[in-house]
């Protein structure tokens, strides 16, 4: 596209039913839904008031559109203005994209100019914004094949990288090779990095200066510690990078986390001394092995002082700030990579090249500098051809793919003047830009020609878009009027009807026309103050339910709401049954709800129905005929009645695999099971799937039955007799050991017969006498 090429300006959809006409109020050609027209309810009192409400709306600037008695908006929509007499003199402005520059697209990036290569188009777009007005322009980026690259691999040189450095001492040739079948214009550069050299990041005693790892056993030896040092600026020269590689030795500190961001900040920002390339993609590879310190961590070791976000490498390229300011912040450190256009990879120390084809392979967008009061739509349409609206990413391209994407814009207000804000659409990693000036329409063309103490308004105001704007203390459409100066010959005017008071008793009459009184409870409005906003029905006393405006007395309803207080909602998905019909073809669907007519009807969608004919009833007509006439040649004349609105299926055996479709089935004559299935189409008509004949099973034999029964009864028996069998023979088991325990308990003396008794026995009998005053005991002299 040429520069300075105009795109078509492009138009917001607005449908009736986000902003509803008045009464009476039509579009050549289509129905209008009753409402409230949105243009003339703003009461604008300007062209440029009017331009505000809505993008829709315009500005008659007709000197005498109207009449005298019957007030008539120069507010509204275009047609309204037409059918009322404006003719074409109106103000309606819309938004429009004008591109200044479009460079096509390159299809390489080998080429040694690098600044011609172009990876995103156009290049510069100006926006002429109406407020709510969108316009809308297309914007491609590709991913060119052989682009240069720039890679810079970082390298944690803490102890506990030691194996890793080991493997890495061939990583530049391995790196080349694979990035070569890329791109054909490689560079590697090189850097490294441990923590800051202060307690308690590291050690510091005077011991540790030399070699921090005095004392440790495994690994008695390494270098200083320190924050970051610039090795290898990028070059072409693979052998540098092993070399460099090479000399490299590791280092200690005490915790845990490294001062990687430190470092990632000055390789970002250092673009000199790193040698970042304009018209290249720019890597930085961050290897580490554990989480970086981040700021505010700093201030355990006493440094307080902010990161800057300067480049402060020495002519050594050492980074003199580490024990100066804090580590950087993570939005600081977002914002220098993004501004530096610096994809971070955070990655072990191999798959760099899967790694570098996983960042080519996406393409996102971002916003720089957008307005406050911008509003940015975008939809991304990849290389599948699909669109995809609020997105304004595309993954899984191929090198040398293009991303369309759709941008629109939007003005919510309008700004102070000369305001020409600007805003900045990259894609993330690039170096292109799409740079979008932005305009404001909010004034109308029509301001241009004042007309100061004009005719047209009696010598007493300006005259501007037909209407005029009286000088102090005059008054009146023309200005004809003067503050304190006898009225009651325009007091007429100010009467709706012959006997009504002025103004309905709701303002105050001033040079024939009506200044309405204000209301704590809404708008007085119109030309004999007969309207307000607030006198209208309610429901639980909400105005118009919420779902309508108050015009002059009454509701006037949003889309999807009718009602004389707007609560009965249009919307009948609420009454679809699962089967589609609504109220299940049993009632009406009244203010979003089911009122069930067919008697014995009852549910959300009067889905139940005990005493009803259900559908399988209704189908086993069409059935039944099918099956009678199933051999006759005459079976389409007599079922045609029956089956005129269905589509008929016949089958062997019947496959439920429809979820929408009904099983059904009922017994016939000949004790058979007959089944089919119905399912609802789009069309009205049903899809009848039927078996072709019915499912009939076989009387059952008698002698069989009779031998299965006592053959049964004689097994139970033989069952219960062993089972009681074995429950005696347990039993006595148990008692025979019992027995044997205690006969084993038993102890008998053997020289003893507890039932012998011996012939001769021995009695002692103990007495007592007195003789001769003595006594005696058991013995007699």
């Amino acid at each position: 596209m040429e520069k300075g090429a105009a795109m078509k300006p492009s138009q917001a959809e607005v449908s009736p039913l986000s902003c509803q006409l008045g009464p009476g109020t039509h579009f050549p050609g289509k129905e209008v839904l009753h409402g409230l027209n949105i243009c003339t309810s703003g009461s604008a009192t300007s062209c440029e008031e009017c331009l505000l409400i809505h993008p829709k709306c315009a500005w008659c600037s007709k000197e005498d559109f109207g009449s005298l008695r019957s007030v008539t908006s120069r507010c509204d929509f275009k047609a309204n203005l037409v059918r009322n007499g404006c003719g074409g003199e109106f103000e309606s402005p819309v938004s429009s994209t004008q591109v200044l520059r479009s460079l096509p697209l390159s299809s390489k990036g080998s080429s040694p100019a690098g600044s011609d290569v172009i990876q995103m188009t156009p290049q510069e777009v100006t926006v002429n914004l109406r407020p709510g007005d969108k316009t809308t322009f297309q914007l491609q980026v590709r991913q060119v094949e052989d682009y240069p690259v720039d890679l810079y691999y970082l390298m944690d040189l803490s102890l506990s990288m030691k194996d890793d450095l080991d493997n890495i001492r061939s990583l530049g040739t391995k790196l080349a090779e694979e990035m070569r079948k890329l791109t054909s214009n490689f560079r590697l550069g090189f850097g490294s990095f441990v923590d800051k050299n202060i307690s308690p990041f590291s050690y510091t005693a005077p011991r540790y200066q030399t070699n921090p790892c005095i004392g440790y056993k495994l690994f008695p030896n390494c270098v200083p510690s320190f924050g970051f040092r610039h090795l290898l600026p990028l070059t072409d020269r693979v052998d540098s990078f092993n070399e460099e590689v090479r000399k490299q030795r590791v280092s200690r500190n005490r915790d845990a986390p490294e001062g990687g961001f430190d470092a990632v900040l000055q390789a970002a920002v250092c673009k000199e001394k790193i040698g970042w390339r304009k018209d290249a993609l720019h890597l930085l590879v961050f290897t580490t092995d554990d989480v970086p310190h981040i700021a505010l961590d700093g201030k355990l070791g006493g440094l307080v002082q902010p990161h800057d976000g300067q480049c402060h490498l020495n002519e050594d390229n050492e980074y003199t700030a580490s024990n100066q300011m804090d580590y950087p912040s993570l939005a600081l450190l977002g914002e220098k990579l993004a501004e530096n256009n610096i994809n971070l990879i955070f990655a072990v120390t191999k798959n760099h090249y899967m790694l570098y084809k996983s960042i080519r392979s996406k393409v996102e967008l971002s916003v720089w500098d957008q307005p406050e009061d911008i509003n940015l739509f975008f939809t991304a349409t990849c290389q599948d051809g699909v669109s995809y609206p609020g997105q304004r990413k595309c993954e899984g391209l191929k090198i040398g793919d293009t991303a369309s994407f759709e941008v629109s814009v939007e003005a919510r207000s309008c700004p102070g003047k000369h305001a020409q804000p600007m805003f900045t659409l990259r894609p993330v990693g690039f170096r292109d830009s799409l740079e979008v000036g932005v305009t404001y329409d909010c004034r109308c063309s029509c301001s241009t020609g004042l007309e100061p103490d004009s005719a047209r308004c009696s010598g007493n105001g300006t005259y501007v878009c037909g209407l005029c704007e009286c000088n102090p203390s005059y008054l009146g459409t023309r200005c004809e009027c003067q503050e304190g100066e006898s009225q009651s010959g325009y007091q007429n005017l100010c009467r709706e009807a012959e006997g009504k008071p002025l103004c309905s008793g709701r303002g105050q009459c001033s040079c024939n026309q009506c200044a309405c009184f204000e209301s704590e409870f809404g708008k007085i409005y119109g030309p004999f103050c007969e309207c307000d906003n607030f006198s209208c029905a309610r429901n639980k006393g909400v105005l118009c339910s919420g779902h309508g405006d108050c015009h002059c007395g009454e509701c006037k309803c949003h889309a999807g709401y009718i009602g004389d207080n707007c609560n009965c909602s249009t919307d009948i998905s609420t009454c679809q049954a699962r089967d589609g019909q609504i109220c299940s073809d049993r009632g009406h669907c009244v203010c979003g709800q089911c009122q069930c007519t067919e008697p014995g009807a009852f549910g959300e969608t009067c889905e139940k129905c005990p005493t009803c004919l259900d559908a399988c009833s209704t189908k086993r007509d069409c059935v039944e005929c099918l099956l009678l006439h199933s051999g006759s040649s005459a079976d389409n004349q007599t079922c045609q009645n029956l089956c005129k609105d269905e589509v008929i299926t016949r089958v062997d055996t019947i496959v439920k695999d429809d979820q929408e479709a009904v099983l059904c089935f009922y017994k016939t004559a000949k004790d058979c099971v007959m089944m089919f299935t119905y399912a609802e189409l789009p069309s009205g008509k049903s899809n009848l799937t039927v078996l072709r004949e019915p499912e009939c099973g076989t009387a059952p034999n008698a002698m069989t039955i009779l031998l299965a029964v006592v053959g049964s009864i004689i097994l139970i028996g033989l069952a219960l007799l062993a089972i009681w069998k074995l429950l005696v023979t347990i039993h006595d088991r148990r008692e025979f050991a019992k027995f044997q325990s205690e006969r084993s308990r038993a102890r008998y003396e053997m020289a003893s017969n507890p039932l012998y008794r011996k012939p001769i026995s021995t009695h002692t009998v103990d007495f007592t006498f007195n003789k001769f005053n003595k006594s005696y005991n058991g013995t007699v002299d």
